[in-house]
């Protein structure tokens, strides 16, 4: 137990951060249903937001994660390694959710097909029936983001990793490919999935290396 409780130290900028995005969105939820929430955040669409947030959103993408781990790999083989080893992690724990344990779990589209609220879709997006829960690109992003906090060197940095973390996830809601217990979720399964590599091979990938992530 000792290394997560120093993980925890070390870190505790990002996981107090990360805690209190998990109260707040949890109260949320407790105070409002996801159909509720998905209208709040749906309405409140502009033009801008539409372009921002197709791209913002590929911060979750697998493609960006395995573009990092590359860049891992370059700076530091073992490094890398770990990286891949987060990214498995997380990816397959999504998959298994997604596909086994609530295959039939509807996406706001399909949810929303025959109701009276006239939902905001960006034109040419490609938005999802099925698979909802929980969010892959929210897995993905808080997989990748939470274990560059861990190697980062400046912990001060956390506050960024959480914020674009965040941002993938809403990004999520606000392209109506999920509602927010997805995302809720799918940052927990990232977060966990890298917390366990860490813990797992931070002796194999460090003790021959004093080189830190820049």
């Amino acid at each position: 137990m000792q290394p997560f409780f120093d993980l925890l130290r070390k870190n505790r900028l990002f996981f107090a951060l990360y805690a209190l995005v998990l109260v707040v969105m949890g109260l949320l939820q407790i105070t409002f249903t996801q159909e509720q929430l998905m209208q709040m955040v749906n309405v409140r669409n502009t033009e801008v937001a539409d372009v921002f947030f197709t791209y913002v959103t590929y911060m979750g993408d697998g493609a960006f994660f395995v573009i990092i781990c590359l860049i891992l790999l370059a700076v530091n083989q073992r490094i890398g390694v770990m990286a891949l080893a987060s990214f498995a992690l997380s990816s397959l724990t999504s998959l298994f959710l997604k596909s086994v344990m609530f295959p039939n779990s509807l996406r706001p589209l399909k949810f929303f097909e025959h109701s009276a609220f006239e939902y905001h879709i960006i034109k040419g997006l490609d938005v999802h029936s099925y698979n909802s829960f929980p969010s892959g690109h929210t897995t993905t992003a808080f997989a990748v983001f939470s274990l560059l906090t861990f190697l980062d060197t400046r912990k001060s940095r956390a506050w960024l990793f959480v914020f674009l973390g965040v941002l993938t996830g809403y990004s999520r809601v606000y392209l109506f490919q999920h509602f927010v217990e997805d995302t809720y979720v799918g940052s927990m399964v990232g977060t966990i999935s890298s917390v366990v590599v860490y813990l797992a091979l931070q002796k194999w990938t460090f003790e021959k290396t004093s080189r830190p992530i820049p």
